[in-house]
């Protein structure tokens, strides 16, 4: 228990530090939240609201841009488990922020690539737990590692999940600006996240641990367009 003490003339106020209990509920009630759809953006939509005038896709246009959607939400859902893991065991509280910070923001994406689902009225994977399980126990995993293996891991992360982004901007239907835009905006988030870890001490990860990282996430986004 802390001592919190004010300058108000007052008796201090005393404020309860939060139990493993406490974290393990929290966590839970997150991985809920993340799951069922229910975590809200808090910053606009990227593509506004739809239109009457946006362009129509055909449906093999629709079933390809919902697969690389899925595929996208897929990785927010993964960013959540793996930057909440990776905050549990951090002992730096200035770099628990930084964590905690990247997924607040990857709520955005999750958010906005579920509303994109929904308009091309497809649905998101249904191994959703499976990959949040995995992501968060890699993160618990690299959180032990130190701060600065840590960071590495969110760095090669970020970077990986670039790369996929940019790829999915190259294949998207043409006249498919609404997922155009938000792709957009979450590949510049990401740079943002990356750049924040390497400021920050992030160290560079082993060759076959980067190797290992992008077979999974082969596997992963292989599994998450059909599923």
């Amino acid at each position: 228990m802390t001592q919190n003490i004010t300058n108000t003339g007052t008796q201090p106020a005393f404020r309860r530090q939060p139990s493993g209990l406490d974290t393990l509920f929290i966590e839970v009630n997150k991985a809920l939240e993340v799951l069922s759809g229910a975590a809200q953006a808090t910053r606009p939509n990227p593509a506004g609201e739809p239109d009457v005038t946006d362009p129509e896709l055909s449906e093999a246009e629709k079933r390809h841009a919902a697969g690389l959607m899925r595929v996208n939400h897929v990785g927010e859902v993964c960013a959540q488990a793996l930057y909440r893991g990776q905050s549990i065991m951090c002992k730096d509280p200035q770099i628990r922020q930084v964590l905690l910070h990247a997924a607040e923001e990857e709520v955005d994406h999750l958010s906005w690539c579920h509303d994109r689902l929904g308009e091309l009225k497809s649905h998101t994977s249904l191994l959703n737990p499976l990959w949040y399980a995995g992501s968060f126990t890699l993160g618990v995993m690299a959180s032990v590692a130190g701060v600065p293996k840590n960071l590495g891991f969110m760095a090669e992360t970020e970077r990986q999940v670039e790369q996929h982004l940019e790829s999915h901007l190259a294949s998207l239907p043409a006249q498919d600006e609404r997922s155009r835009k938000i792709v957009t905006q979450m590949r510049d988030d990401e740079i943002g996240h990356r750049t924040t870890a390497e400021v920050n001490g992030a160290e560079e990860l082993p060759a076959p641990v980067k190797q290992a990282m992008r077979f999974m996430s082969k596997i992963m986004t292989t599994l998450a367009y059909r599923v």
